[in-house]
């Protein structure tokens, strides 16, 4: 096994972390407080070619492979959750389905201005009674003539205010056995009848533009459908399984930033006449952090790995997003703990660490959903 990044992934990871601690880190608490979506710093990481890290450059992207866009989340992520959720949500599910399963035509016209960061994209699954229970999908794409006509309501779209296009999950008809058939279909968001509000007041990643989208007779064209119509479930649980990853790296980002804060803080706060670091107390908390970190970050790499070698990586996705996320969680509440009652202060950042990593637990399919993959995997 060799665990050494490769040249091209080690210089990505400089890039990313030369500009996140450069441009984001400043911003990130500003962020936070204004919850203001930072569409210019989106627009200096489309020229930098980050949004295209894994995709061909004949779509416009940069010709990278998973690790080294896993390794790009959790370079963003460290300084803001934010910024790392907004940006895998961008590549994860409002790009890659696209390139996935989608037409040539389709990916010249829709993949390409998003590889090349000319815009972001959107992916529009939850609806208020269908989170966990996607198949409860209730948006329905009903055929006439060279159109479909879409009706329903999307919650918690992430990008959706800021994105030129949202893939639509939609039932758009029954299947042999009865089945409602689930499809996705592309819609661009100057599309007549669709209407976008961004209205939630959210505890973390406030930053991260989160958005309701209705559709009211939504007409698009047939074209616009994206890979096979009976299909559309298998496409979007494989579209979920790469979000997965990303959203595990982005849990590895926050969760080494929680522990960067916490041992600087450690070595330098002195109590009782000595540093805190020298409490065995301290010590063991910082022990735990530094292992679930160092083993969360090689269940990212070993699933992104596996998906890069084109083999089955559904379990290993589901492993990874579950224990990095979980990981996130209790390294920014061990943190918080470590500073004590400055730890519950904005300036020391620890709290909106803890914040952020909440959402990770439950996004991209629930810390509950993950280990009942895992329990399937298994033959449960």
């Amino acid at each position: 096994m060799d665990f050494e990044l490769t040249k091209e992934q080690q210089m990505i990871q400089q890039m990313v972390k030369d500009f996140a601690e450069g441009i984001i880190k400043p911003r990130a608490i500003e962020i936070d407080k204004e919850a203001k979506f930072p569409i210019d710093i989106f627009k200096e990481m489309g020229e930098l070619g980050l949004l295209g890290i894994p995709f061909p450059e004949r779509y416009g992207g940069s010709d990278g492979d998973t690790i080294s866009y896993a390794i790009a989340v959790e370079e963003i992520g460290k300084v803001c959750g934010s910024t790392g959720l907004s940006y895998a949500a961008a590549v994860s599910l409002g790009a890659s389905p696209i390139y996935y399963f989608g037409t040539e035509e389709q990916k010249q016209t829709y993949l390409k201005p998003l590889a090349e960061g000319k815009a972001l994209g959107s992916f529009g699954l939850t609806e208020p009674n269908a989170g966990s229970d996607a198949r409860g999908t209730k948006t329905t794409a009903v055929e006439d003539g060279t159109d479909y006509i879409i009706n329903g309501e999307k919650c918690f779209i992430t990008n959706a205010s800021f994105a030129k296009t949202i893939i639509v999950t939609a039932l758009t008809g029954k299947g042999d056995s009865g089945k409602d058939i689930i499809s996705a279909i592309i819609v661009p968001t100057d599309t007549e009848g669709l209407t976008i509000t961004s209205n939630y007041d959210k505890m973390g990643v406030r930053g991260s533009d989160t958005a309701e989208v209705i559709l009211d007779n939504v007409r698009v064209p047939k074209a616009n459908l994206l890979g096979d119509p009976t299909k559309g479930f298998k496409q979007f649980l494989y579209t979920l399984d790469g979000g997965r990853i990303s959203i595990a790296a982005l849990g590895v980002g926050l969760a080494q930033a929680s522990l960067n804060k916490a041992l600087t803080y450690a070595k330098e706060r002195k109590q009782f006449g000595a540093s805190i670091s020298n409490f065995q107390a301290i010590q063991f908390k910082l022990a735990d952090m530094a292992m679930e970190v160092e083993l969360a970050r090689n269940m990212v790499y070993k699933a992104a790995w596996l998906k890069d070698n084109q083999k089955p990586f559904t379990k290993e996705a589901a492993y990874a997003k579950l224990f990095a996320t979980e990981t996130a969680f209790r390294a920014a509440n061990e943190a918080i703990q470590i500073h004590g009652g400055y730890g519950y202060m904005r300036e020391f950042e620890v709290e909106r660490y803890l914040r952020d990593a909440k959402l990770l637990e439950i996004g991209e399919g629930t810390s509950e959903i993950q280990r009942l993959v895992i329990a399937r995997q298994l033959g449960c």
